[in-house]
């Protein structure tokens, strides 16, 4: 980890590379799989909420970014912790969680188990249940024998040219962590952002984890022309629209 950078170390001696910007309310950010503190979401919305004045946190998980560790041996448990870790150590108060892909899915596994600090969700293009209902199905038997031999299998991405690895320990915690199996206790506002040209998570997991979660407040928003990544400017723009309008709501 290079010099100057802000690190949260972790009872296993792993660091998680961070930034952070005072105010309130609290927002975090959660990055997708294979991506990173840096993407453009993630730097959107830190301007945007240096421009309001909210906090914002947004960091590198286990194995991602400037964060130590392999990513082949990250796991859904693995970054919620990291993502609850992030929470108590760096945050005060009643957090407002933007999970983008894979990260709404530990977005949603942390609001579980801090409920009483959740002031609302965003979920941009949520992958819930991503390597049960996408992942393991989409590897060919000849993948899923080398995985159960190797413990480990290179995978094409659909949105970076680079092959990732995926891990049999990724599946199966994937397992321990499902979501979409029965109903999800959260009470709080949720807003899901969905394109409808996504070609990596379907664009009806959002209706569907919009469905499981208990409370009433809760909306989807499919963008017609949108894609995964969600990372125009007018997407941006909504997304930031999405995350003032929650804040004037839960009037924190």
């Amino acid at each position: 980890m290079a010099s100057g950078i802000q690190s949260l170390k972790r009872p296993d001696g792993s660091v998680l590379a961070y930034d952070r910007l005072a105010g309130a309310p609290g927002v975090i950010f959660l990055h997708g799989l294979m991506s990173d503190r840096t993407g453009t979401k993630a730097m959107a919305l830190a301007d945007h909420c240096r421009d309001k004045g909210y906090a914002f946190v947004r960091f590198d998980m286990f194995g991602h970014g400037e964060s130590s560790g392999r990513f082949e041996d990250g796991t859904i448990s693995r970054w919620t912790d990291d993502t609850l870790a992030v929470m108590d150590a760096l945050t005060e108060g009643p957090q407002i969680i933007v999970g983008s892909s894979m990260g709404a899915w530990v977005m949603v596994k942390a609001a579980l188990a801090r409920t009483s600090r959740i002031a609302g969700l965003i979920g941009i293009a949520a992958a819930p249940d991503f390597t049960e209902d996408l992942m393991w199905p989409g590897l060919s038997e000849a993948q899923r024998a080398a995985l159960q031999a190797q413990g480990v299998v290179d995978v094409k991405s659909d949105e970076d040219p680079r092959p990732y690895p995926v891990s049999r320990a990724l599946i199966e915690d994937g397992r321990r962590n499902l979501v979409l199996r029965g109903a999800i206790a959260l009470d709080c506002p949720v807003r899901l952002l969905h394109g409808q040209q996504d070609v990596s998570v379907p664009w009806q997991t959002s209706p569907r984890l919009a469905e499981r979660i208990a409370g009433k407040n809760v909306e989807v928003h499919l963008i017609k022309d949108g894609d995964h990544r969600l990372s125009r400017p007018q997407d941006l723009k909504r997304l930031c629209a999405a995350l003032d309008a929650l804040v004037a709501e839960a009037r924190i």
